[in-house]
């Protein structure tokens, strides 16, 4: 069975967690004060959950899903995700962040910049645009009518297809946004952020988002 690991078990972390394990997998969590801080959140999340260290979670996890504030990005460890697929569900808040030059002048994107922290991992953009309380209760079945769609953005090819597997199997249509400098499309102030959308929506709300350059 794969094993997902966790940096960061904030709203979005815990949401995935309590998604992942209720889908099968296997779980390990950490945070960045302590996997003692977590004993409650494991014991929610059950038998296939536990808590480590960032770096632990980064070692164990087939999958490794960061959700932290973008300011700490620098501090997720690298050598334990050398070679594998990292989901990045992060977001850029100067409010909360602090002002990044290179997201400012949108010569890049958050996750290019996680991608060139970690130059040997395969990252992949995803669980952004939507907020965590959503990611258990507007999960649905395959074939459902109207089904929320999520996108997912990433430069290597195989690595999507198991991300979007994972988001197709915890109740989401996929919308694939191509390389991961596409995946500004879906972040803050655009159409399809925090927003319910089935896939041809939100295909077309990624379609018409705008870089903020072209909307002042």
């Amino acid at each position: 069975m794969t094993t997902i690991g966790f940096i960061g078990s904030g709203n979005i972390g815990t949401a995935l967690g309590h998604a992942t394990t209720a889908a099968g997998y296997d779980v390990v969590m950490s945070n960045s004060r302590g996997p003692e801080t977590l004993a409650d959140l494991v014991g929610q999340l059950g038998p296939r959950a536990r808590a480590t260290t960032a770096a632990e979670a980064a070692a164990a996890g087939d999958i490794v899903v960061v959700t932290v504030p973008l300011r700490n990005y620098r501090e997720v460890p690298v050598e334990p995700l050398a070679g594998k697929i990292v989901i990045d569900t992060n977001n850029y808040y100067p409010d909360r962040d602090g002002h990044i030059a290179e997201l400012d002048d949108e010569s890049t994107t958050t996750s290019e910049l996680l991608q060139a922290h970690l130059p040997d991992s395969k990252v992949v953009k995803a669980f952004n645009h939507i907020m965590a309380a959503d990611i258990t209760t507007h999960a649905a079945p395959a074939g459902t009518e109207g089904r929320r769609a999520l996108a997912v953005a990433g430069d290597d090819t195989e690595a999507m297809a198991t991300v979007a597997a994972l988001i197709e199997q915890l109740g989401f249509d996929v919308v694939d946004l191509g390389p991961l400098a596409q995946g500004w499309r879906v972040q803050r102030d655009t159409p399809a952020y925090v927003t319910r959308l089935d896939r041809e929506e939100l295909a077309e709300a990624a379609r018409s988002a705008r870089r903020y350059r072209d909307m002042s």
